[in-house]
């Protein structure tokens, strides 16, 4: 039995998939620089996705049309929440932050997640729950670098926050869908309702759409406005979710989960690198704490779940979970 290789494919995937989220942020400045509102950068992003991934989405329902009509509802709530009201958030949260900063500011909704199950199931969370949230909090306070020269917009700050709330519903309602739904078909139906519910909203005139089809600058160079179209809808969405998907049927749930986590790390990276975005110092302290704050609430939750029979549970659900 060779287990190594195929372990090691599929942390090559996990990782691919964090990769190719965390670019989302920088394709998506380059459009917003250039004219694009955020909730039209979310639809095409989504909308895009959507058709792409719905073949393989089509396929796996074959036989299970029954299940997709049993989740229609929480799969519709799932899109707006924790598709739509999340990217919309970021988007605009990239806007008036550094990438990295906005999703950190994100990655916040998996503490509200703990606050939500106390307040309303009456789930009281246990020491290393408590620890973990205690020095996301700290760590938050870091970011804001309230006193310091990297003083934060508070309406970029309060948009990350908004991506939070957005998250957390992200992971909310992805705990509650049927667990016969195919992973695939619950991130095609998410971001098809997602992208309908924008564009239904900015029709009316409740969201601006807006966007322009000249050139934009994207690292430093002036290109198409097609790059960062299809960076985001192909590289940063349709690749990042299939690989997701696949490394999470080798890696199991609790492995691939904790690896999704370094999304933050390659965003921060990549922002450097591609938009020579770099959080101060004190900032990146507290984005160290606010990550080992997610991974305790994360392990302690693991910790806490029994485990379940291969046969009787999806592995690529909790990934998804994790992910925008």
């Amino acid at each position: 039995m060779r287990q190594p290789p195929a372990a090691g494919v599929g942390l090559g995937l996990a990782l691919l998939s964090a990769v190719t989220f965390a670019t989302s942020g920088t394709f998506a400045r380059s459009l917003i620089e250039a004219g694009w509102s955020a909730p039209s950068a979310v639809i095409a992003r989504v909308g895009i996705a959507a058709l792409v991934v719905a073949v393989p989405a089509v396929i796996s329902l074959r036989g299970k049309w029954h299940v997709l009509r049993r989740n229609l509802g929480v799969l519709g709530v799932f899109g707006l929440l924790g598709v739509a009201l999340a990217q919309v958030c970021f988007f605009n949260a990239v806007r008036y932050l550094p990438v990295g900063v906005a999703l950190l500011l994100e990655y916040l909704g998996i503490i509200l997640v703990v606050g939500w199950t106390w307040l309303v199931h009456g789930q009281r969370p246990r020491r290393l729950t408590v620890a973990g949230s205690v020095a996301a909090l700290a760590g938050l306070v870091f970011v804001l670098d309230l006193t310091g020269a990297g003083r934060l917009d508070p309406v970029g700050v309060l948009w990350g926050l908004g991506a939070a709330i957005g998250l957390a519903g992200y992971f909310v309602l992805a705990g509650r869908v049927d667990a016969d739904l195919p992973s695939v078909v619950m991130a095609s139906g998410g971001m098809a309702v997602g992208a309908a519910a924008l564009l239904a909203l900015g029709l009316t005139g409740a969201l601006p759409l807006h966007a322009t089809f000249g050139d934009v600058t994207f690292a430093g160079q002036v290109t198409s406005w097609l790059v960062p179209i299809g960076g985001l809808s192909l590289v940063a969405a349709v690749v990042a979710y299939l690989t997701g998907i696949a490394g999470a049927r080798i890696l199991g749930p609790r492995l691939s989960s904790f690896v999704g986590l370094t999304e933050v790390m390659f965003a921060v990276l990549i922002a450097w690198l591609v938009l020579g975005e770099l959080p101060t110092v004190v900032q990146l302290f507290g984005g160290a704490l606010i990550v080992a704050g997610v991974a305790l609430v994360r392990l302690d939750e693991l910790r806490g779940t029994e485990p379940v029979p291969a046969a009787d549970t999806d592995p690529a659900r909790p990934v998804l979970a994790a992910e925008r």
